[in-house]
């Protein structure tokens, strides 16, 4: 958090034909919560989904933290994405695909219908998947991922996708966790410009432990040959194409699951994030409305994939919940060359584009001619998800991309709350770069201490939600003792447990909510704990420096040092390497304070990556130490760049 930082204010053609206009309207809006919660959450889900049977309470607190919305309410989200639609808007464009290769595919929302039907009769009939089946989905980015998502809430079965990129170890503990009785994959996909394998990690998988699985699914996407196991896999292509595009929808109860997620990283047994029907799909709506401003016309894009919570909101569930279009890519955003998101943009006439600051932070460093190439008009709303993002790179999307003209929305949310928490809105908040400004209507999130005392401006505290919500996670499934001790141990408030998202902030003069980053993520520098997001941010300032990540190293005198990985920009190599240790140093110096200064600093020629863009900061850990690196290398966007970094270290 910077004292000078500059702020935006939306414009007047902005706020004209956004559909909350200014700050008084998104006052209007909170204090409608504040004075009474549930009659605004009740107002929302009758004005804004397609019941097929009311519900007979709002909010059910008897089992906090288990809460229970709009019980005895009945839905279906696929029939809320797609049939609710096919009156007025069957012709229109619901999916835009693009594979790397440069195949493109367009499905109208009547044309999804029949595909996800047609999916939904395949799985009940011939497979005999039922309302409460788990089936695990292991997809590249193409359109049957989202199809056989949306083919499992048809028929109330709980799907649970796994990130194409994980490991064959990976996604055996995610089926063997949920016990899943089909795995839906692929034979592969492209990246890079070439084809590569997806299937035999799925055998590798199911070797030991899944006997649960009964059937293998695999979708044909780019015809290389795998190995079939007979009896347990079937080709997608040459079934579905049997089937009725008649299907009707199950009947789900409000609290009923709609998917399993599991969250990556975290070591041990991984955790089955469970959302359910009503509240979450509501919420994808409110949130494309209020922080993107989805018009009829629009359409969207998100850059994620569909193996994480982005790719399921705000790309798949949130955008044909309002009837829009979405935007799927298969490949890598830098192949052929750096403007391939740019070409995109143009082509489709993109209004919302939202993507993770690494990736900005990637397209500025190897490509920032590359925009002025392309008519980048159509955009409207420009959108960051994944971490705070530093000012230097928000100046140049907002510039570059943005031509000074669309606001930027930098989003606070995680897997377990299922949609946007702390945003702007693009037509009432002026923007702070750096900062996700304030909590949304009907969002409780506040910045305190364990005993749920507000922090002043300036003061670090604990980011909770202090009520509960819509769309947050149900439990963890399978393991409800972890649910409560994961989420609701760390702070109270009136005496009973809130919700604590894991993450530190802090409140600026003008109650802007600033992250710093996760308080485990934190660097014990003799005796000042400091969060190593802060740390960033502020090496993030320097000019020469593209990307950066911190990390602590133990320190036999002052307990943990600082240790910082920087890429620098460009690819000059005669850059004097001391002389940007010394600006790191004293730009460190002067946001956050001399305890804070790097102890070391080593320039690298990337950092550890996941295919979302994910720093893997425990393999930075390990080479800061000197230790093995022990963790599986495979899965990243760059399998090399572990090797790469200690030969930098090195010289």
């Amino acid at each position: 958090m910077s004292e000078s930082v500059q702020t935006f204010f939306p414009s007047r053609e902005v706020a004209r034909r956004a559909n909350i206009k200014n700050m008084c309207e998104y006052q209007d809006l909170r204090l409608e919560a504040e004075e009474n919660y549930e009659g605004f959450w009740d107002r929302l889900a009758r004005e804004n989904i397609d019941w097929f049977e009311p519900y007979n309470k709002v909010l059910d607190e008897a089992n906090a933290p288990f809460y229970k919305w709009f019980t005895g309410g009945k839905l279906n989200v696929a029939h809320q994405c797609l049939d609710r639609h096919l009156k007025d808007r069957k012709n229109k464009a619901a999916i835009i695909f693009e594979g790397e290769p440069g195949d493109k595919r367009v499905l109208t929302y009547l044309e999804l219908h029949y595909e996800v039907n047609k999916t939904a009769n395949l799985l009940k009939n011939k497979f005999k998947i039922q309302k409460g089946d788990r089936v695990v989905i292991y997809m590249p980015m193409i359109p049957e991922a989202a199809i056989t998502m949306l083919a499992c809430a048809r028929i109330g079965a709980i799907h649970s996708v796994v990130f194409g990129g994980f490991s064959s170890e990976a996604l055996r503990d995610r089926v063997i966790d949920a016990k899943a009785k089909m795995v839906i994959t692929a034979d592969g996909a492209y990246r890079r410009g070439k084809p590569y394998l997806l299937k035999p990690m799925v055998d590798e998988a199911l070797k030991e432990g899944c006997e649960c699985v009964e059937s293998v699914l695999i979708v044909e996407r780019n015809g290389q040959d795998i190995d079939y196991v007979p009896g347990r896999d079937y080709v997608y292509n040459e079934l579905v194409e049997n089937e009725s595009p008649v299907c009707e929808a199950e009947p789900m109860e409000s609290e009923d699951p709609l998917f399993l997620l599991y969250t990556s990283g975290s070591t041990g047994k991984p955790k089955g994030v469970q959302h359910s029907q009503a509240g979450y799909i509501l919420w994808a709506q409110m949130t494309m409305k209020w922080v993107f401003d989805m018009k009829e016309s629009d359409t969207f894009w998100c850059t994620a994939d569909v193996g994480w919570i982005t790719g399921h909101t705000y790309i798949l569930y949130g955008p044909l919940a309002v009837g829009g279009t979405t935007v799927m890519y298969e490949g890598v955003p830098v192949y052929p060359d750096a403007g391939r998101l740019w070409r995109m943009v143009e082509e489709y006439k993109v209004d919302q584009f939202y993507t993770a600051p690494t990736l900005i932070r990637l397209l500025h460093k190897v490509g920032a001619d590359e925009p002025a190439k392309y008519d980048l008009s159509s955009l409207r709303i420009l959108g960051t998800v994944g971490e705070p993002i530093n000012p230097d790179a928000w100046m140049w999307y907002y510039d570059t991309i943005g031509g000074s003209r669309c606001p930027i929305v930098d989003t606070w949310w995680q897997t377990e709350t299922g949609g946007h928490m702390i945003s702007p809105l693009p037509g009432a908040t002026p923007i702070k770069p750096g900062s996700a400004t304030f909590p949304l209507p009907g969002i409780c999130a506040e910045v305190i201490d364990e005993e749920g005392n507000k922090k002043a401006p300036g003061e670090k505290g604990l980011l909770c939600v202090t009520k509960p919500w819509p769309s947050m996670i149900r439990t963890i499934w399978g393991d409800p003792d972890r649910f409560e001790s994961s989420y609701f141990s760390a702070a109270k408030v009136d005496g009973k447990p809130v919700y604590f998202s894991g993450d530190g902030a802090v409140y600026d003069e003008e109650g802007y909510i600033w992250i710093t980053g996760r308080v485990d993520d934190v660097i014990n520098v003799s005796g000042h704990r400091m969060g190593t997001a802060e740390i960033e941010a502020a090496i993030g300032n320097c000019e020469k420096v593209a990307e950066v990540a911190v990390v602590g190293k133990p320190d036999a005198l002052k307990g943990e040092s600082v240790f910082a990985y920087v890429v620098l920009k460009g690819e000059d190599t005669l850059i004097k390497e001391m002389d940007v240790v010394q600006e790191i140093n004293k730009v460190i110096t002067k946001e956050i304070g001399p305890i804070a200064k790097a102890d070391a600093i080593k320039f690298v020629p990337g950092l550890p990556k996941t295919r979302s863009g994910k720093i893997m900061r425990r393999i930075l850990r390990s080479l800061a130490k000197g230790e093995e690196i022990t963790q599986d290398v495979s899965t990243l966007e760059d399998p090399t760049i572990v090797d790469k970094i200690q030969a930098s270290m090195k010289e």
